[in-house]
């Protein structure tokens, strides 16, 4: 690993957490891309489907499949818009809160085996995706989303 590419090495640290975040979400009956979602909802309050895929940068079609499994589970509403009735507006229930705050405590035990300071590498990592994603510097920017 020591000649690894950077890109290299952030992929594979980010397929390994992904895996890693997924078999936890999995004991509460949550995925990473549910989560993502929540997380949304719980910063932005009720928005359309359309909107919520948007801001997750994910297709509408992949934020419908991950929705359709959270209302089964009963952490989101999705109700017609009375101002356009094509669209849905998708709501975080207090089901869903609750699962989210139990994803936050599990989050925490992702990089617990790793000695690394998680707060400097969510400071680097965040200038990354601000950066790539063409997103204005903290200062600048609106609320971020909630962790986890």
């Amino acid at each position: 690993m020591e000649r690894w590419p950077t890109t290299r090495l952030l992929s594979t640290a980010a397929r390994l957490v992904e895996i890693s975040w997924n078999e936890k979400l999995k004991s509460i009956g949550l995925t990473h891309a549910g989560v993502i979602a929540m997380q949304v909802l719980a910063a932005k309050g009720a928005i359309t489907q359309a909107a919520l895929a948007e801001v997750a940068r994910v297709k509408a079609q992949t934020m419908g499949t991950t929705l359709a499994r959270l209302e089964l589970h009963g952490h989101v509403t999705r109700q017609r818009s009375d101002s356009d009735r094509r669209s849905h507006v998708v709501t975080l229930t207090d089901a869903g809160i609750a699962a989210l705050a139990e994803a936050v405590k599990l989050e925490q035990d992702v990089l617990s085996p790793v000695a690394v300071d998680t707060a400097r590498l969510r400071e680097e990592l965040r200038i990354v995706v601000r950066g790539l994603a063409g997103l204005p510097a903290p200062e600048q920017a609106d609320t971020d989303l909630p962790q986890a």
